[in-house]
């Protein structure tokens, strides 16, 4: 577990975008199986959270087509959160930073670790927008 003052910025970034902080399996599980769109963010303590990931999130909301619902949680912190979330993903490996879109409680678009980690917050953020584009 990370301490809440180091964890507290890293959320206050996606928080001031918009996000909403899910902390608990049963919030998880309602976002997703919200009607509509959700993006849920695995947020994390790395640097390629802080350089592309979280950034990529919040430059994929600017102009065009948005998830009806924005959420986040981090990972190393909402254990129970986190791991809701990740047996949603399936069949993809826990991995983050990574986020996933889900349309009516169906996992539609996953972009995992290796997809974020080395590419630039524009080209993550073109992704998801593509991925906006399809399902929103």
């Amino acid at each position: 577990m990370y301490p809440e003052e180091i964890v507290n910025p890293m959320r206050q970034e996606l928080v001031d975008a918009g996000f909403k902080n899910l902390y608990t399996a049963e919030e998880v599980e309602s976002a997703v199986k919200a009607t509509g769109t959700t993006l849920v963010v695995v947020n994390s303590v790395c640097g390629c959270a802080a350089r592309n990931a979280r950034p990529g999130a919040v430059m994929s909301l600017v102009g065009g087509k948005k998830p009806d619902h924005i959420t986040t949680v981090f990972a190393g912190v909402d254990k129970d959160a986190v791991n809701a979330a990740r047996e949603l993903m399936f069949p993809f490996p826990p991995s983050s930073p990574s986020m996933a879109l889900f349309k009516d409680g169906e996992l539609v678009h996953m972009l995992e670790r290796h997809h974020i980690e080395g590419n630039p917050a524009e080209a993550i953020a073109e992704n998801l927008k593509d991925a906006y584009n399809e399902y929103c």
